[in-house]
Parts: C-alpha cells; sequence; structure tokens
C-alpha cells in the first residue's frame, strides 16, 4: 500500500499566517501553535529573538507530528536593539505607537521549516518600514479598533495602521508575519510538495 504524502503542519495559531499560506496554494493539513516563552535571552538581539523563537515552536510542533513538514515562523518589531512587547492591552499599544511615531524600524521574522526526516532551515528576514509622524487623535482612533492588541509592535500592517505606513522597503508578508516567498523556498528545499 502506498505511503499518504508528508503532512505540512503550521506552527502557529495565527490566523494571518495561515491566510498567507493559503494565499499561495499551500494551505497546512494542520495547525498547532508551539507553546515557548518569548521572552529575550539576556543580551539577545532581535535578529538572534526572533531566529530562535521560529526554531523553538517548529521543534516543539515537530516534536508531537512524526513524518510531517513543519513550518513555523516569529516577527519581532524592533528600534534599534530595543524589541518592542506584543502588545497585551491598550497601554502597550498606545506605548508602541508613540514610540514608532516619525521613526524607521525593523520588523525581523524568523522562519523555520523541519522535514519528516528531521533535517532542519531556516531564514530571517529584514523589513524596514517608516511610520508618519502620528497626532494624538490617530493614536486614539487606532487605540479605539482594538486592533493593534497581540500583535508585534502594537500594529497590524494589514489593517488601518497600513495609513501610517511612509515608506517600506523588504518583504510586506513578512510584515504581516510569514515571509512567503522565504517560507516556500524553506519547504521545497527540504523536499515538500504539494499534494
Amino acid at each position: 500500500m502506498p505511503q499518504p504524502p508528508p503532512r505540512l503542519v503550521l506552527a502557529s495559531a495565527s490566523p494571518r499566517r495561515l491566510d498567507l499560506l493559503r494565499q499561495i496554494g499551500l494551505p497546512p493539513d494542520a495547525v498547532e501553535a508551539a507553546e515557548v516563552d518569548e521572552t529575550p535571552l539576556k543580551d539577545e538581539t532581535p535578529r538572534r529573538l526572533a531566529q530562535r523563537l521560529a526554531g523553538e515552536k517548529a521543534a516543539g510542533v515537530a516534536a508531537r507530528h512524526a513524518h510531517a513538514y513543519i513550518l513555523a515562523a516569529d516577527t519581532v518589531v524592533a528600534l534599534g536593539r530595543r524589541v518592542l512587547p506584543k502588545a497585551e492591552n491598550v497601554e502597550e499599544v498606545r506605548l508602541c505607537l508613540k514610540l514608532l511615531s516619525g521613526r524607521a524600524h525593523r520588523v525581523l521574522t524568523g522562519a523555520c521549516a523541519i522535514s519528516p526526516d528531521g533535517r532542519r532551515a531556516q531564514r530571517l528576514v529584514e523589513t524596514r518600514v517608516r511610520f508618519k509622524r502620528l497626532t494624538d487623535a490617530e493614536i486614539e482612533r487606532y487605540l479605539a479598533a482594538g486592533e493593534g492588541i497581540g500583535k508585534a509592535g502594537g500594529y497590524a500592517i494589514q489593517g488601518l495602521a497600513a495609513a501610517f505606513v511612509t515608506d517600506l522597503s523588504g518583504s510586506y508578508s513578512s510584515v504581516v508575519g510569514l515571509p512567503l516567498y522565504e517560507a516556500a523556498a524553506l519547504l521545497a528545499g527540504l523536499g515538500y510538495r504539494r499534494p
């Protein structure tokens, strides 16, 4: 009896990452959030943090899904070496927006894929984003919409915050949460083929 093709598991609870994969014709067979502590290590740079967390998420889910391809990602918003939080409340969203107002920042997304035989491939995508200078009224309108809660850096570029962006250099999909070109390339490089 022939073996069924290996499954693809997205190691993320993010509906945006799921939508992005579907957009390029790579719908996962399963979605499972990875439980990892996202606290930066002492002296850990934003780049290393994004890479480490993507790898830990992939490895954690791979341990529960033998014979599957695993894809994980982690997005970090950084001002210099400072990592902005994944905003948990309105005050954190407000703080992030005030820090980002009128400035350029980096969005770093680590992507990690693991093959059924345990091979692993990783990429880091860095995108530079500049926000216009935000008025207090613009910040308050954004806060009232509730969009930034649960988002790295306190904003969702695919929503109302798109009107704040004056310049973007890099991968738009990476800022949303998953660098599509790199994710597809990682999977293809490990031998994943769409059924």
